[in-house]
This record gives C-alpha cells, sequence and structure tokens, in this order.
C-alpha cells in the first residue's frame, strides 16, 4: 500500500526488508540507507545503535545494512530488520537516508518500501506492507524517511518524511551520535553539529526530536603457470630450561605477637578507555594514503562495482565550426572502455573489457564481468565492471584500467570519475583529472589478495604507449603480466 506523510500501517512480520530506491544519472548524488535505534527518550544509547555503510551490522544481530544493489538505471540501497531480536530497551528504528554529493531535490523516484522477509538477512518474498514516496524533497541532505515502532506489544510502520539540511552528520548528531568528521579547514577531525529540520512533520510524532566477459585479445597462450606455493618455515626447536629445584622450606618460627598489618588502599577500578566517535567519511584515496583494506572494512562479500563515467570539456571551435563539432561530439565519443587485468590464484591470466567482447562472467572464473560498452559517454550509468567477492580467495590481483579507444588524444579534458562500490563497506573514489600528458591509458586500481586480506591500492597512473603498441601491452609491461596480445576489435 501507498502511504501518506503521517500515516502508520501494523507490521506483523517477523523479520521485514526495508529498500530505498531512486533513480540514479551522472548528476544524480549517491544515496545511503542507515537505521537508528532509538530508546523510550528518542535517543541512541550508544553509537553502537547506528546502523550504516560503516557500520553494517548492530550488535543484537536486529538490523544488518544489506548494501546497494544497482538495476540499470536504478540504484536500490537496503536494510533488514529482524523484529524478534530488537532488544526491549529499543522503542523504535527511525530509518534515514542521506544524499552524498548533492540534495534530495537532484535524486529522482526517492522511494521506500517495507517488504516482508524470511530470516534476518534472505531476500524478501515479495510481499509488500508498504511503500513511501517523498514528493516534496528540495535542499534537504539527509531525510528521516520513516519508522518501525512499538504500540502495546506489535510493531507498527510510519511514513514520517522529515528533511535536514545538515546531512547524515548532523542527523545522527541529534539522536545522540558522536560523530568525527574532519573539519572545513581541513584540520584535525571535528564533532559535527547538528542541523535543524528544513520539513517537521504533518502529524504528531512520538519521541522526534525537533532538531534534527571470436576473439579474446589478452588471452595468454597457454594456461599460466600456478605459482610456487609457500613453504612452512622449519620449526627450530628453542632452548629448554631445566627445572629448577624446589625451594627448601622456610624454617618454622614461634609465633609472635605482633600488630596488624595495615590495609591497602583500595586501587581504583580502571575506567575504560571512551569510545571512538563514529566515522561517516567515504573513501577517498590519494598520494597520502593509497590504500585501503576491505577486510577491515568488511568489504569481503557481496559485488563490488566498478563504475566509470566522464564527460568533455574540451574547447571547441567557435561559430557554425564549433556548433557541429560539439553536435558530433555528442555522437561519436570520446570513447572510454573500463577494463580489467586479473590473475586467479591458480595462476591463470586474463583481460575483461570491450574490445574483443571479452565480458567476462561473475558466477564462473574470473569472477569479473564488464556489463557493456558506452561508445559515446551518453550512458547515463556509464560503463559498469562488477566483481564478485564471494570467490574473493580465488583473486590473486586485478588492476583496473581505463584505455581510451578513439575520439580524444589524452585523458587531459576528460573528467572522468571512477568509484568502486563494495556491496558492504564504503565506497572507494578516484578522479581522472590529474593527467598533464598525452596519455591514452591509465591504471586505476589495484585489488589484491595479500595474505588473506583483500587490499585495494590507488595507482592513477597515466601511461603513454610507444608506436605501434596497445595501451593494453603498455599497461601488461608496466605491471609485468606477461601475457601475449592479439588485435581485436569492437
Amino acid at each position: 500500500m501507498t502511504m501518506r506523510k503521517g500515516t502508520n500501517v501494523p507490521v506483523s512480520a517477523a523479520t521485514v526488508r526495508i529498500e530505498l530506491g531512486w533513480s540514479s544519472g551522472p548528476l544524480v548524488p549517491d544515496v545511503d540507507a542507515s537505521a537508528l535505534l532509538l530508546d523510550s527518550h528518542g535517543k541512541v544509547r550508544s553509537d553502537a545503535d547506528f546502523v550504516f555503510y560503516n557500520q553494517p551490522r548492530h550488535s543484537s544481530s536486529a538490523v544488518l545494512h544489506e548494501g546497494k544493489n544497482p538495476i540499470g538505471e536504478s540504484c536500490t540501497d537496503g536494510l533488514t530488520v529482524d523484529l524478534g531480536r530488537v532488544e526491549p530497551e529499543i522503542d523504535r528504528i527511525v530509518i534515514a537516508a542521506s544524499a552524498d554529493g548533492g540534495s534530495f531535490g537532484q535524486v529522482p523516484g526517492l522511494y521506500v518500501r517495507l517488504l516482508e522477509a524470511g530470516a534476518a538477512g534472505a531476500p524478501a518474498t515479495g510481499a509488500e506492507i508498504a511503500r513511501f514516496d517523498p514528493a516534496d524533497a528540495a535542499a534537504e541532505t539527509a531525510y528521516l524517511l520513516g519508522e518501525l515502532y512499538r504500540r502495546q506489544g506489535a510493531w507498527k510502520f510510519r511514513a514520517v518524511g522529515q528533511g535536514y539540511d545538515s546531512g547524515l552528520a548532523g542527523l545522527a548528531t541529534d539522536f545522540g551520535i558522536s560523530v568525527d568528521e574532519p573539519s572545513a579547514a581541513g584540520g584535525a577531525p571535528a564533532p559535527a553539529g547538528s542541523g535543524a529540520p528544513l520539513h517537521p512533520h504533518s502529524a504528531p510524532t512520538p519521541h522526534v526530536p525537533g532538531p534534527p566477459d571470436v576473439r579474446v585479445p589478452g588471452l595468454p597462450q597457454g594456461p599460466g603457470a600456478p605459482s610456487t606455493p609457500d613453504l612452512p618455515a622449519p620449526s627450530v626447536p628453542g632452548p629448554t630450561a631445566d627445572a629448577a629445584p624446589p625451594a627448601p622450606p622456610a624454617p618454622s618460627m614461634p609465633a609472635t605477637p605482633s600488630a596488624p598489618a595495615p590495609s591497602a588502599p583500595t586501587p581504583p577500578a580502571p575506567q575504560p578507555a571512551p569510545a571512538a566517535p563514529v566515522r561517516l567519511s567515504k573513501v577517498t584515496l590519494t598520494k597520502e594514503a593509497p590504500s585501503v583494506s576491505l577486510t577491515k572494512q568488511g568489504g569481503t562479500s557481496g559485488a563490488m562495482r566498478v563504475n566509470l563515467n566522464w564527460t568533455t570539456q574540451a574547447q571547441q571551435p567557435k561559430g557554425l565550426a564549433g556548433r557541429l563539432s560539439k553536435a558530433m561530439g555528442a555522437l561519436t565519443g570520446p570513447d572510454l572502455d573500463l577494463c580489467a587485468l586479473y590473475e586467479l590464484a591458480d595462476g591463470r591470466k586474463g583481460v575483461v573489457q570491450a574490445l574483443g567482447n571479452s565480458f567476462g562472467s561473475l558466477h564462473r572464473p574470473p569472477y569479473i564481468h564488464l556489463d557493456g560498452d558506452d561508445r559515446t559517454g551518453a550512458v547515463e550509468t556509464g560503463e559498469n565492471l562488477t566483481l564478485n567477492l564471494d570467490h574473493a580467495a580465488e583473486l590473486r590481483r586485478v588492476l583496473i584500467f581505463v584505455t581510451i579507444y578513439e575520439g580524444a588524444r589524452s585523458f587531459a579534458g576528460l573528467h572522468a570519475t571512477v568509484t568502486l562500490r563494495p556491496q558492504h563497506g564504503a565506497p572507494v573514489d578516484f578522479s581522472l583529472d590529474e593527467c598533464t600528458i598525452p596519455s591514452t591509458v591509465c591504471a586505476l586500481a589495484l585489488i589484491s589478495n595479500e595474505s588473506g586480506e583483500l587490499m585495494v591500492r590507488r595507482e592513477a597512473r597515466y601511461l603513454v604507449p610507444q608506436r605501434g603498441v596497445s595501451p593494453q601491452r603498455t599497461v601488461d609491461q608496466e605491471y609485468g603480466w606477461g601475457m601475449q596480445w592479439t588485435p581485436g576489435r569492437k
């Protein structure tokens, strides 16, 4: 059922899935779902009661952040709530959304759905309990979409629709979360201030605070040789100390009256160190901080999407020639290709790219899939590579790179952005605006399995192929992949 702002519906399902959805596009901000578990006073008991992309599971396992799921031009972000696991002290669960890189006025088709689910983490059964489509979003950067709350021993869901201009940090702070965010001047982290809501409730709501994968180029001519297995280090026994003889018993002394020993003062109980504030920051790799562990961020399962989007602001001729050039440019290019060199744990190597129709596969080796080929940069969702991180142990290393197929001589002047978005964990962002040389291939990021830890390292290396050498071979030579390349075409 479609709900109006301020209305509520009973929830009889034991486990529900909350689906936040919107229509994606090059100028549409990224949207993130989150949940706050509140007590009867309308506040969190601690920062652990905040579930979002950097803190995806509540300690009670009652609330789980599922992560993003792009479907064509649509995107969803989901939460699963096992109502039977919600602790008695929790009075309600607020469902929020935040816009990253813009406001909700730039987010078309925003909605939230409440669906029946089996057990926690299981797919929804498909039965829709309720749906709410906010229609008055404008300058808000955070939104209270709805809330699950207890009423006389049963659960209900209310459509809220309250906006904030202070982003996720301000919203979280208003509910009692300690937020650690970098200051505007780029100095030490400072607590984020709260912001007033832009749209108050249209109906009274208890405890809501007021301010708140022909011929495939790149395939090796023979299977790659498996790597030499690591050998265990020899065990070197250490010195063994002889057992010391037992100490002789102390001589027996006659009892002597003595004054009672003064009791020592009881030392004060050690105080626990204060918990670190919640960090809302997403990951942007820089020269100073070039790598991040997906393992430590919980991003080692599910799908990781690598998105490439670009526009061009190259100077055009003036007058009629400029207008014709601009019109033809919109139809013909530039054509950038998102690619991946891979090496599996068993030594097999290959490439995933549009050239030669080598689009890969998500559910069999190499567990990497390219969804299509954007020939002009006009496709709103750009080009996307998806890595199946459920098979991360079978991936030794993956190099994400971009080539210019036609339509431009260099990355200079092409405003391209790349985002690595794990299903679980924070996104990792890159920009291709730093090129100052006539480069037609850029190594973006190296994903490697290092002793069981999945690492992402920023490369951002612009390479200039020698005459007669393809961009793919150039990257291969630079990173020592050792593949045999043959000509290919789209």
